[in-house]
């Protein structure tokens, strides 16, 4: 008997992929691309190391579907950034990945023509140039590490990554944390525990080895040295929210009891907003409030936004899509987005710098 008859039984073929190193070859990154990522991480490390007063917000599309509109997305991100850049730090969510319950669309990279044909690798390849293009206009960007190959293919061109609330208790996400280049924030679980957050964070501070791929795309026993800048969002959890202030004082709790930075980001969306866009300005306003009256912790806030707000279903004829309107999840639309941002930059560029130390 061969190994033919036992191995890769359910498995209909295997179809060949760049590697790494052929992807950065064919769309390298920049002087001022890479520049622009440099300075993000080294600004987001200063906020959680408490060197830098303000805070920051990750905001942008729930998923990227469309690279027009999402660059479209990005120069006006840019220009709110240059008139809030003293109070906060705006990084561009740009995710490519989306997990899903049982099936569905499952992101740019998987499915870039959204009709199930999944061109993993022309999804790679598009997500990497959009990476670029906005890391050319100087803007942070921020995703979720989903699979544990993508980062060897777009890791240099990020600032900052999410694990998700799905994948914060897998040991292949932790392990591949503790050697990413940018600050993690782990979310509490579903049903809103937080310690597995917090075990997130211990364990991808420290060393680990595990099997992955190298530039070459060959298999490798990647060792890694340990990621000091994890951090804990709450994204609430079992349908109920987790931001009010008896919430963020027992995760600050939590972290204190476990030895670590009282470093907290507060997702508005999700189950903190009841999966409702429209209530995201008011979780927003929530954390403006909990910082003017002395919250040290909390240090970020992410937005789901995009250019038109709400969210709409992938038609057949994909002409028929609204622009710059999410396909996953609802968003608060552009309007509603610099009014967010504009507000807590006028309730907070007095107060933030007493945060210092």
């Amino acid at each position: 008997m061969t190994s033919f008859h036992v191995e890769n039984v359910n498995v209909a073929r295997f179809d060949s992929m760049p590697t790494p190193e052929d992807l950065h070859a064919s769309l390298p990154l920049t002087e001022r691309a890479g520049a622009s990522v440099l300075k993000g991480r080294e600004a987001l490390r200063n906020i959680l190391d408490r060197k830098d007063p303000r805070m920051f917000a990750v905001v942008g599309p729930c998923s990227i579907h469309d690279p027009v509109a999402g660059l479209d997305y990005a120069r006006r991100l840019k220009q709110l950034q240059e008139e809030v850049q003293d109070t906060l730090l705006l990084v561009m969510r740009v995710y490519f990945e989306k997990p899903r319950t049982t099936t569905g669309w499952k992101g740019y990279i998987n499915d870039p023509d959204m009709d199930d044909s999944f061109h993993i690798e022309r999804g790679m390849a598009a997500a990497r140039k959009f990476l670029l293009d906005v890391c050319e206009l100087g803007l942070p960007t921020a995703t979720e590490a989903l699979d544990p190959i993508s980062p060897q293919f777009l890791g240099d061109l990020i600032t900052w990554t999410a694990i998700g609330a799905r994948t914060t208790e897998s040991q292949t996400h932790r392990e591949m944390s503790s050697g990413l280049s940018t600050p993690v924030g782990f979310k509490n679980g579903t049903d809103g525990d937080i310690g597995i957050a917090i075990n997130a964070i211990l364990s991808a501070s420290h060393p680990h080895s595990f099997l992955g791929i190298n530039g070459q795309g060959k298999v490798s026993i990647v060792r890694t040295s340990g990621n000091r800048y994890g951090h804990v969002v709450l994204r609430g959890g079992d349908g109920r929210p987790n931001y009010d202030t008896v919430s963020v004082a027992m995760a600050e709790q939590a972290l204190a009891k476990a030895k670590l930075p009282a470093n907290i980001v507060v997702d508005c969306s999700h189950a903190n907003s009841f999966k409702n866009p429209d209530l995201q300005p008011l979780v927003m306003a929530d954390v403006v409030h909990q910082v003017r009256l002395g919250s040290k912790s909390l240090v970020g806030v992410m937005i789901e936004s995009n250019i038109v707000g709400g969210k709409q279903a992938i038609p057949a004829d994909l002409s028929q899509l609204k622009y710059g309107c999410s396909v996953t999840d609802g968003c608060v639309g552009w309007e509603t987005t610099e009014k967010m941002i504009r507000d807590a930059d006028a309730m907070l560029k007095d107060v933030l710098r007493t945060r210092l130390g």
